[in-house]
């Protein structure tokens, strides 16, 4: 018998105005092929355990969740995707600047700074 290894399910959201950043970001990013899209990451740092790291890439890597969110493609790898699933990141204005914000039911705890979180 052979065994088979299946991929965990991932869900990740991306509100419009986050997928309007993303895409001005990567319209500024010459050359990239039609493959081109957003890694997602969590990776281990900052004072919470763990951090997101966003980078335009210029297609998947073998194993990865690819996703297509209102016209921007996100890729997640199997590590990252357990800490992502039902994030939602979105794009936000205020008095104090303006930036990517993920919204984690799965973190435990996050620190002051909001860009770190456990879980």
């Amino acid at each position: 018998m052979s065994a088979t290894m299946t991929m965990p399910t991932v869900e990740l959201n991306v509100t419009e105005a986050a997928a309007v950043e993303i895409k001005k970001f990567m319209t500024d990013e010459e050359g990239l092929p039609e493959t081109a899209g957003l890694r997602v990451r969590v990776v281990p740092g900052g004072c919470s355990g763990f951090q997101y790291s966003l980078n335009i890439e210029e297609a998947p890597r073998t194993g990865d969740n690819v996703f297509d969110k209102h016209g921007v493609r996100l890729f997640v790898d199997m590590f990252s995707g357990q800490y992502l699933n039902g994030v939602e990141i979105d794009y936000v204005s205020n008095m104090m600047g303006s930036g990517f914000a993920f919204n984690n039911p799965n973190s435990t705890g996050s620190c002051g700074c909001g860009s770190s979180f456990n879980a």
